[in-house]
């Protein structure tokens, strides 16, 4: 069994929270943990991304939030919203938001746990690494529409292409 934190192993379920602080204390990512949220900070690959944990115990629901430290300027919100909602005709699993109050872009998913509301190592990774790997995945879009002057048509489909072949 690989030890996951000072008081979980990875077979082992434990409260939604404290699961995300184990698994971002093994991985040395820096968090903070108080009042049901707990909060991180992820290197991505084109910038640090802040992770949220939101627990809600009446619903047994945890609530993953990635911002990508992306704001939309006010002249640029009619563009980043048509984003958003192309970006989230791509995605199975969460969702991209613009907040009203500051424009800030995030990336959201909240998980319906068991009756129990534990939460596994797998589980866990799965939902940091989702957040992570999506907002990884269309950043460069946000970048072309709000600093490239691209349409959210060209910004998507630039930032979609997948390299082909080895240089």
């Amino acid at each position: 069994m690989r030890a996951v934190g000072e008081n979980y192993e990875a077979e082992e379920d434990a409260a939604p929270l404290e699961m995300l602080v184990a698994l971002f204390e093994a991985r040395g990512w820096p968090c903070e943990s108080a009042h049901g949220e707990m909060s991180g900070e992820i290197q991505g690959s084109w910038t640090t991304y802040q992770v949220k944990g939101i627990w809600r115990p009446d619903d047994m629901v945890l609530q993953i939030l990635c911002l990508p430290e992306i704001r939309v300027p006010d002249a640029k919100r009619k563009q980043a919203q048509e984003l958003v909602a192309r970006v989230n005709e791509q995605m199975w699993l969460g969702h991209f938001d613009i907040w009203s109050n500051g424009g800030v872009v995030l990336y959201r998913n909240g998980t319906m746990l068991g009756d129990d509301g534990l939460l596994s190592l797998s589980q866990a990774q799965a939902l940091v690494e989702i957040a992570v790997d999506e907002c990884d995945r269309f950043y460069p879009a946000f970048q072309f529409v709000l600093w490239g002057d691209k349409t959210p048509v060209e910004a998507l489909d630039a930032a979609m292409v997948d390299a082909a072949g080895e240089a």
